[in-house]
């Protein structure tokens, strides 16, 4: 098992204390998320993350290598959570269905308020350096590939219409995915956007 803590400078006599970098770097996403990179300066993620500043420089060589690392983690924990909701034996139009699902619930409430690294990152894509660009754009593109795969497997097991052309409609559900991220800053509520999300299955018809 990866050790994931790492220690911190001690302040005057003290010892020097250890953090969990995965648990700092989930507080670090999530101020990210609410104010995105630009807008978040060190001081925020010292904050957030309750180390003093040495610690993060000790830890991340400046303001971008923590967010890089926070956007890892938040795609990790993503992948993570979207593996377990399609690892069911179940047709693939349910599967899609869980998917939608998952990012209506993430879209609303408190949650939707906070926003998304991926899709708040997506918005400013072209103030990125390319490492950034890269990895926003790999994001992307893994949820996209795993709508298409799914699509793919309900035209053979016959709960998705044969008709439909399926990159194109899992272009169309990654578009409407990122969108609902993005409307959900301003506060949607559960019902809301998990009616939009059973809309979004007649794609499927």
């Amino acid at each position: 098992m990866t050790d994931t803590t790492a220690a911190a400078p001690a302040r005057g006599r003290g010892r020097p204390r250890e953090f969990d970098i995965d648990a700092a770097l989930d507080k670090a996403a999530a101020v990210f998320c609410e104010r995105g990179f630009h807008a978040t300066s060190i001081v925020d993620l010292t904050d957030a993350m309750e180390l003093a500043s040495g610690s993060v420089y000790k830890a991340f060589k400046d303001k971008q290598s923590v967010f890089v690392a926070a956007f890892d983690r938040s795609l990790t924990r993503r992948d993570e959570s979207l593996r377990r909701a399609v690892e069911a034996d179940a047709p693939a139009r349910d599967l899609i269905h869980r998917i939608l699902m998952f990012h209506a619930d993430a879209s609303s409430g408190a949650t939707g308020k906070r926003g998304c690294m991926l899709a708040g990152s997506a918005m400013v894509l072209g103030t990125f350096d390319a490492d950034v660009v890269q990895r926003v754009n790999a994001g992307l593109r893994k949820t996209e590939l795993l709508l298409a795969t799914l699509i793919r497997a309900g035209q053979k097991d016959g709960s998705i219409s044969k008709r439909i052309d399926g990159d194109a409609t899992a272009r169309l559900m990654l578009c409407m995915l990122q969108g609902m991220r993005v409307v959900g800053k301003t506060g949607r509520a559960r019902a809301q956007m998990r009616q939009a999300a059973d809309i979004a299955m007649k794609l499927l018809d």
